[in-house]
């Protein structure tokens, strides 16, 4: 029998550009926090193809950093 491992929740950060999203990614590695870019899922919106993946218990950690760095934002989803 194969055992998976437990997936932990997570959630995307959506943003108005590609260069946001990428920006966003940037600010959230020098703090520490493990984030991947992905396709923006297209029930979510439509405006940028990218989204910012990142686990759910750093969420306050991830605001935190965009606020610090001016870093816009357009909505944190979990998925």
């Amino acid at each position: 029998m194969i055992r998976r491992k437990p997936t932990e929740p997570t959630g995307v950060a959506l943003f108005h550009s590609t260069s946001l999203a990428i920006r966003g990614e940037r600010i959230a590695r020098k703090g520490g926090l493990k984030v991947k870019l992905v396709p923006t899922p297209r029930h979510l919106s439509s405006d940028c193809g990218t989204a910012l993946r990142f686990r759910m218990e750093d969420i306050d950690a991830l605001r935190a950093l965009f606020r610090a760095s001016s870093l816009e934002c357009d909505d944190m989803i979990p998925l």
